[in-house]
């Protein structure tokens, strides 16, 4: 077993559920959970941390500050607090009660936004609220996980060649589509090393990541309100969209065989189930699909009963106001 003395130094890179016993899926699902930050985001925290410490833009008296949904927001959190930064996480209603408590403990300071942006959504709200910070005070330091670059690369550098150390005859990869950070880094792994792999993006319905209208979206996590703009569509082989009431029931039937994973699972295997049975009849294939979180934070949404209804029920002011009185 290791020994560390960084978070940052444990992640689990070799565990994967074969989903054909839990649910008659032939997908091996790589868990990306399964490090201090709960989520594949550890990757992209710790490499754009890393890289702007190297190139002198985090200095003594600097302030990260981010725009997260949710679980990028605590691996930076998890980051900054073994690395001494201060942090503040620019987030929005959707983001779940325990995922703030989480960053509040520690030591993250939380800024929630409760109106969208007319034009932007949720999101270009939360762009604006970090620029104008920026904009006034040069003390904040905006890693931008939308364009920075080592977010791609932490997947390029770690999780593809684990999948493909893992599964040397791999068919096709399921990826689920948020920054596009992890779907880019693993599509060109494959691509520059010649492997014939179909990369297959999982997104959201309501996501304008791979054009169609702009919908309403009440799991964080997977899914852009403005286009992505690490995505480059041509490494990027098919696309499936997933409604978020097929996420709720794919991520219960996990629990139901004993597996709690987060929403943006549910998603990416829900998407994976619907890619195979429209075409992986033809021959058995290796299949793979990432597992981004795990299921804790979701416990007052995906997996409390009648959430979807009351969500779709309400509008934005009556959505805040009932997160409000689940605290």
């Amino acid at each position: 077993m290791p020994v560390i003395s960084d978070p940052a130094q444990f992640n689990e890179e070799e565990l994967y559920v074969d989903l054909r016993a839990a649910l008659g899926l032939p997908v091996y699902l790589k868990c990306e959970g399964f490090n201090f930050a709960g989520s594949v985001k550890m990757k992209a925290a710790h490499e754009m941390v890393t890289a702007a410490e190297r190139e002198g833009r985090l200095r003594p008296g600097s302030v990260l500050v981010e725009s997260s949904s949710g679980n990028l927001g605590v691996a930076l959190s998890v980051i900054a607090a073994s690395r001494g930064h201060r942090f503040l996480c620019v987030t929005d209603s959707r983001c779940n009660l325990p995922t703030i408590r989480l960053m509040e403990a520690l030591g993250a300071h939380v800024h929630v936004l409760h109106e969208p942006d007319v034009h932007g959504g949720f999101l270009g709200a939360r762009l604006a609220y970090v620029n104008a910070l920026c904009a006034s005070d040069d003390r904040y330091v905006w890693l931008n996980q939308y364009t920075n670059e080592a977010n791609w690369r932490a997947h390029y550098r770690t999780t593809a060649p684990a999948i493909a150390r893992r599964f040397p005859r791999l068919d096709v990869l399921f990826v689920g589509a948020g920054t596009t950070g992890t779907l880019m880094g693993c599509a060109r792994w494959f691509w520059q090393w010649r492997r014939p792999v179909r990369v297959v993006a999982v997104d959201s319905v309501g996501s304008v990541s791979f054009g169609g209208p702009s919908g309403r979206r009440m799991i964080p996590g997977l899914g852009m309100s403005v286009p992505p703009p690490l995505l480059d569509r041509s490494y990027v082989d098919d696309v499936v969209r997933v409604e978020e009431s097929d996420t709720v029931q794919t991520c219960r039937r996990l629990a139901g065989r004993g597996f709690l994973f987060g929403g943006s699972t549910g998603t990416v295997v829900s998407g994976a189930g619907q890619w195979l049975a429209e075409y992986g009849g033809r021959r058995e294939l290796t299949a793979v699909a990432i597992a981004p979180d795990l299921g804790e934070r979701y416990l007052d949404t995906v997996y409390r009963n009648g959430w979807t209804a009351d969500a779709e029920s309400l509008d934005e002011p009556e959505v805040t106001a009932a997160l409000a009185r689940l605290a």
